[in-house]
């Protein structure tokens, strides 16, 4: 099998880094994305700040591939998704050329012949990975093994604190009164002037409420409710000062400046029951019978979960709770970890049952909120040295991440009683992320 390709899901930030160390490796990668140009997923928030600085978003053996072609590597700032995209992921895609599809939406893996029931042969059989165009055509691709990098953003967490769709959420949503994306200032009509209700805590919603204070400012008679899971204690707004991630504290003391300023009304204990359309407007409740007025729209940023269907007639190990894989879930869990607490991961950690399929970047951490860019990017080159055959170099740990300061935590610190609970530092230090997505 060593003259097929390396198939990677997702021309996403990790999917175009694996690509490129896989080239660096002299392996051949063929990198398939759902939509029609690199990045897609990013675009889709492309307005949002990140809130790590350009340092921490370009990949070593993506820079030194693009290096030939005169791109010089933005140093300073902390660009939006679509300044990531312009100066770095799209020249990028560029650079892998026709090793990059577009519109190739991944419906299913598997082994040549082989279900996921048959033992004989398995591992000395290619992948077959089945792609389905945007006019609807098939075909299937073999490899030699097959990194998942397709990430979660297409499956956004719901409103319903259960962990599934609020009554009456799905017909919200089709009703278009219920949105999974930070608003963007930029396009203020659907908010100015009305109601919205945001649902969620963490990077992601912070993010929402300072785009829609900066509407309610432009904008007279434009009302925010924030709906939490739990009571505001000392940590709800993040680390702030004590995030060595500046932007990311930043974000939380902001989000808390509005709330001070009574630009947002924000309601603490509560877990969303039902949202239901009338006249026009979502009417959302708590489980405990609160009822809030009218919203125009409501903004659920509840995190993200990973989409595991297409590898279905795989063989996967991945931990019951966060659907990451076993052997990293500990590591990575939002109860007990920080992004900065969580060490580096690599091949080994990623390896599945199934030979040479590897889970990385967003996929890689399942339901866990805590994942950063660098992370992804180490990953990718542990798997590409392994792969490529180099044990060693797979093995070796060539990243140290940002401490926050903090702990994330869902669990006990999600308790409408407010900061029980025993994480890692008192409660004063805990950094509440309640399904949020802090992905870069």
């Amino acid at each position: 099998m060593t003259t097929l390709p390396v198939v990677v899901i997702g021309a996403g930030p990790q999917g175009l880094a694996a690509a490129a160390h896989l080239r660096e490796r002299g392996l051949t990668p063929v990198v398939v994305e759902q939509g029609p140009g690199p990045a897609a997923a990013v675009a889709e928030w492309g307005h949002v700040r990140l809130f790590s600085a350009w340092p921490e978003l370009v990949d070593g053996a993506a820079a030194r591939l693009l290096e030939p072609t005169g791109w010089t590597a933005p140093t300073a700032g902390y660009p939006t998704g679509a300044d990531w995209i312009e100066h770095y992921l799209a020249p990028l895609a560029a650079a892998l050329g026709e090793q990059v599809r577009y519109d190739s939406r991944v419906i299913a893996v598997s082994r040549k012949g082989r279900d996921r029931l048959v033992d004989s042969g398995r591992a000395d059989q290619p992948f077959t990975v089945h792609l389905r165009n945007a006019a609807g055509d098939e075909e299937r691709i073999e490899a030699r093994a097959v990194i998942d990098a397709s990430g979660t953003w297409r499956r956004p967490g719901p409103a319903g604190a259960d962990g599934i769709p609020a009554l009456g959420e799905v017909a919200a949503t089709a009703a278009d009164l219920v949105t999974y994306e930070v608003p963007d200032r930029a396009r203020p009509q659907r908010f100015a002037g009305r109601h919205a209700v945001v649902v969620g805590a963490g990077a992601s919603a912070f993010n929402a409420i300072i785009e829609l204070a900066r509407i309610a400012e432009a904008h007279p008679g434009t009302r925010i409710t924030w709906a939490l899971r739990r009571q505001v204690s000392g940590s709800t707004f993040g680390g702030g000062d004590a995030d060595q991630l500046p932007a990311r504290g930043a974000l939380g003391q902001q989000a808390k400046q509005a709330v001070t300023d009574g630009v947002v009304e924000l309601l603490t204990g509560f877990r969303t029951s039902s949202v239901t359309v009338a006249d026009g407007a979502a009417v959302v409740a708590s489980e405990d019978g609160r009822v809030l007025a009218p919203a125009d729209s409501v903004v659920v940023l509840t995190g993200f979960r990973p989409d595991l269907s297409f590898l279905s007639e795989l063989r996967l190990d991945l931990d019951p709770t966060l659907e990451a894989p076993r052997a990293i879930a500990a590591e990575i869990d939002p109860n007990i970890h920080s992004c900065g607490s969580v060490r580096a991961t690599g091949a080994p950690d990623l390896a599945q049952p199934e030979p040479d399929l590897y889970l990385v970047g967003m996929k890689s951490y399942g339901r866990a909120p805590t994942f950063l860019a660098l992370t992804g990017y180490e990953q990718v080159r542990s798997v590409a040295a392994e792969l490529a055959g180099d044990h060693e170099a797979a093995r070796k740990v060539e990243l140290v991440l940002p401490d926050t300061g903090v702990c994330g935590g869902a669990g006990v610190f999600d308790e409408p009683a407010g900061d029980g609970g025993g994480c890692c530092a008192a409660p004063s230090d805990q950094l509440l992320t309640v399904g949020a997505k802090v992905g870069c």
